[in-house]
């Protein structure tokens, strides 16, 4: 007696459900991709229950046959591929012809479409894979596909759903991907008959971002548009130090469909080291374009993961592109106020000061800084300076040729540079400045931190780290596997300005630090170091991991406590903080100012944007 038998068609439509239609979220992708690869223009989705008592999705596409229509409900039915070889040209959203059927096995389905050029159009009703009828019906061009009592015929799936809001989330979740995905589609999204979000046909992503996720969130991503050979990379990203607690804005297309990608997601991820704070992800809505012989899209049964052919030139790519975009916005945020161009060549000040710029030896100096110069608005200058005095500085009597033509260049750009008015202090250690285009609040700390790691790091590149000798070496006590550590690497440290020597059985004297280290710490430093050292995050093959690493480590030791500082402290601080490679967030990602706009605060205030200001009232 035989032992195997061949399932049934409806059986082997249910075990495709179970990979296929993971949840109620699950149908609204297939059917949204259909509606795609149908040419539809307009796409509207309802659900009910979180999806599993009713889901709805009508669009205006090519529509079908009553014959092309009975056809679609059996297995590997498809229009999208002929032969094997259509696997490496695909374009289409979907390809495999299981979706349909795989629905229809678990749920009431109801099937209506009809094509243009038909006077009527064709009505097909199955219940849990049970042909009812089908018959003729009225409809505008197009399909309106119908799933009611979802996994009634299979109960044991019914109880793996989450809650309502859960699978409701996740309908959300997906139509809010190919809505992105296709700017040119109209789309419609209704919870019980409420409309989540109905967005018409926009000519840019970035139009439909603002539709979707609001104007507040599409005003803080910057553009990425980047080509290299047969590569192609766009879309929007997250300013610098704009970052979420997950990753669930870190959208990726590819081919302009939704993938879940571990090449392109590391590098973004990699791309915003430095720019936002440790365990947060950017924000991105990143649409890669390439060869579809390049990309296997067969990987998954949901078609939701993806695997590149050359997954290291792929990902070089994409960090590149991503980088350059955030450097281009760093220039540009960088010039409202970059009044002076000045190189900061001095050695390091004491700890807990701001590192001092050339040509200012006392560095906070009121004789020797203008600071109205830099902090008095444009447009409004302070009563004791004249308005002449707020744009141009005479030179000094030092000036040499160089100096005369960055003087030069300094008043081409004040006509077009936005200053910002120092106007007091906001919890203790926030700086407050007015704009001409709103409100900024600077992180005097995030900025100080910003500026010595820029020092910190330069001076590690070029080798040049200055060491000071302690005048009583400082002993140290380790353990035996940490004594081994600081044995193995003391020409590392050496490198860093830190000079050890054994002194007994895992002891040690610490005969010298790097110049802006205080003795008193001198023994938690090379504690410290040791620890990275232990943790792998300093190794001798790693040059430039290292000068980042020891660079953000010493901005952060260095800078601790917030002083108050005077208007000429703070005109130094920012025009050092522009002057840097980030001046939008310190070396852990964290933003060193916000700046809360006009129109923000009309909002807030409930004003209309022509209300007169009441100073001017």
């Amino acid at each position: 007696m035989a032992r195997i038998s061949i399932l049934s068609d409806q059986v082997a439509n249910q075990i495709a459900a179970g990979e296929v239609i993971e949840r109620p979220a699950s149908i609204v992708k297939e059917l949204v991709e259909n509606s795609l690869d149908a040419g539809a223009t307009s796409i509207e989705v309802e659900f009910k229950k979180g999806g599993s008592s009713y889901i709805r999705i009508e669009d205006n596409g090519c529509g079908m046959s009553k014959d092309d229509a009975l056809l679609s409900l059996e297995r590997h039915a498809t229009s999208k591929i002929k032969s094997a070889d259509d696997l490496n040209q695909l374009s289409s959203m979907g390809f495999r012809g299981e979706a349909i059927p795989s629905i229809a096995s678990v749920s009431r389905f109801t099937l209506q479409t009809r094509e243009a050029d038909s006077d009527s159009g064709t009505e097909i009703l199955i219940d849990a894979g049970k042909l009812i009828h089908c018959r003729e019906c009225g409809m505008p061009p197009g399909t309106r596909i119908t799933v009611s009592q979802l996994f009634n015929s299979v109960p044991a799936r019914r109880k793996f759903l989450k809650t309502v809001v859960t699978e409701s989330a996740h309908i959300v979740h997906h139509s809010r991907l190919y809505a992105l995905a296709h700017p040119e589609v109209s789309f419609a999204l209704m919870d019980e008959g409420r409309s989540l979000f109905q967005t018409p046909a926009c000519s840019s992503l970035k139009d439909r971002v603002m539709e979707i996720f609001g104007k507040a969130a599409a005003g803080r991503l910057i553009a990425v548009d980047e080509t290299e050979s047969n590569l192609s990379l766009k879309g929007l990203i997250g300013a610098p130090g704009h970052s979420r607690s997950s990753r669930h804005e870190m959208l990726i297309f590819v081919n302009n469909r939704p993938v879940e990608s571990r090449t392109l997601g590391y590098a973004l991820i990699e791309s915003y080291y430095g720019h936002i704070p440790k365990g947060r992800y950017p924000v991105a809505f990143l649409f890669l374009e390439l060869p579809p012989s390049q990309v296997d899209v067969n990987v998954h049964p949901a078609k939701r993961e993806i695997r590149f052919r050359n997954e290291a030139s792929v990902r070089g790519f994409a960090v590149r592109a991503i980088l350059k975009a955030l450097k281009e916005t760093v220039k540009i945020a960088a010039a409202p106020v970059e009044l002076e161009l000045r190189k900061t060549t001095q050695p390091p000040s004491p700890k807990g000061q701001t590192p001092p710029v050339e040509g200012d030896e006392s560095r906070y100096d009121s004789q020797k800084i203008d600071d109205n110069r830099r902090l008095v608005t444009k447009n409004r200058p302070s009563p004791e300076i004249s308005k002449s005095e707020s744009h141009e500085v005479a030179p000094s009597p030092d000036s040499s040729p160089q100096n005369a033509q960055i003087e030069s260049s300094r008043r081409e750009r004040s006509s077009i540079d936005r200053s910002w008015r120092f106007i007091g202090w906001a919890q203790g250690e926030l700086a407050l400045f007015d704009t001409e285009s709103g409100v900024v609040l600077l992180d005097v700390r995030a900025a100080q931190k910003r500026l010595w790691y820029e020092r910190l790091r330069s001076a590690y590149e070029e080798h040049s780290v200055e060491s000071q000798a302690l005048l009583l070496p400082v002993p140290i006590e380790l353990d035996p596997v940490s004594s081994a550590v600081l044995s193995d690497n003391m020409e590392l440290l050496d490198a860093y300005g830190v000079q050890a020597s054994p002194f007994g059985r895992n002891f040690f004297r610490i005969e010298s630090v790097p110049s802006w280290l205080p003795e008193g710490e001198a023994t938690a430093y090379v504690g410290d170091l040791v620890d990275l050292l232990r943790r792998g995050g300093l190794s001798d093959k790693s040059g430039t991991a290292n000068q980042e690493m020891m660079a953000k480590h010493a901005s952060n030791r260095i800078v601790r406590g917030t002083a108050i500082l005077s208007e000429s402290e703070l005109s130094s601080l920012v025009d050092g903080l522009f002057g840097t490679s980030n001046p939008l967030a310190d070396p852990d990602g964290r933003p060193t100012f916000i700046e809360i706009s006009k129109s923000e605060l009309n909002r807030r205030f409930h004003r209309s944007s022509g209300s007169p200001n009441r100073n001017n009232s």
